[in-house]
């Protein structure tokens, strides 16, 4: 079993692939590779795609490797291999993006990721640190997690999803913040999980066992 960690030059991913290598021994789950290579890609039984930074850029970055984001959806759509998202990896399965211009996403989930306006004037864009997440609906992946875990952010835009459906859980900040999204074989998550400790590392383990 091979678990892919998709490299397209997106934010540092040592924490990623630590935090993902730990549980992948723990629960017997496989080898774990940071990749950019689409022949490893089509190949894993498991896509992880992180990041970090600007919508546009990202996306930029990500079709800007030949062969990368097909390989992903042949594994991900046309294969139905697990999939998930972590912060702007997340973020890349909307329709659109609207951080600076208005840029085409996946379109696996219906919406829009637009930017976080809390009426509370206090409350400081980006949304950094520790919030509660509030569990919308059960998942497979969210198995011993409850409302109430904590989890850590770190963003400034956030996914508001066309089918309420797709969203698994949220945050309130001023607004509520969508914290997860999902259906079918894919799932994302607006915060870190591999810095989000115990509650992080569960989520980590219920994915790498996952079978949608």
């Amino acid at each position: 079993m091979i678990t892919a960690i998709i490299d397209y030059e997106s934010g540092n991913l040592h924490s990623a692939e630590k935090a993902f290598q730990r549980m992948a021994r723990e629960t017997g789950a496989g080898e774990v590779h940071v990749t950019s290579d689409p022949d490893l890609i089509r190949a894993a039984d498991r896509i992880v795609l992180p990041g970090d930074g600007a919508f546009p850029a990202c996306r930029k970055a990500l079709f800007d490797h030949r062969g990368v984001f097909e390989a992903i959806e042949e594994a991900v759509i046309t294969r139905a291999r697990p999939f998930m998202g972590i912060c702007i990896g997340m973020q890349m399965m909307a329709t659109r993006g609207l951080e600076y211009q208005e840029t085409s996403g996946f379109d696996w989930i219906g919406g829009e990721v637009g930017r976080i306006e809390p009426e509370d004037a206090s409350l400081k864009v980006p949304h950094m640190g520790w919030n509660d997440l509030v569990i919308d609906r059960k998942h497979p992946v969210l198995g011993g997690i409850d409302s109430g875990r904590h989890a850590y952010f770190v963003h400034s835009y956030h996914f508001r999803v066309n089918d309420p459906d797709h969203r698994i859980a949220h945050v309130d900040y001023g607004e509520e913040i969508t914290a997860i999204v999902g259906r079918d074989n894919i799932i994302g998550m607006q915060f870190h999980p591999e810095k989000s400790q115990s509650t992080g590392l569960r989520i980590i383990g219920n994915f790498l066992g996952w079978r949608p």
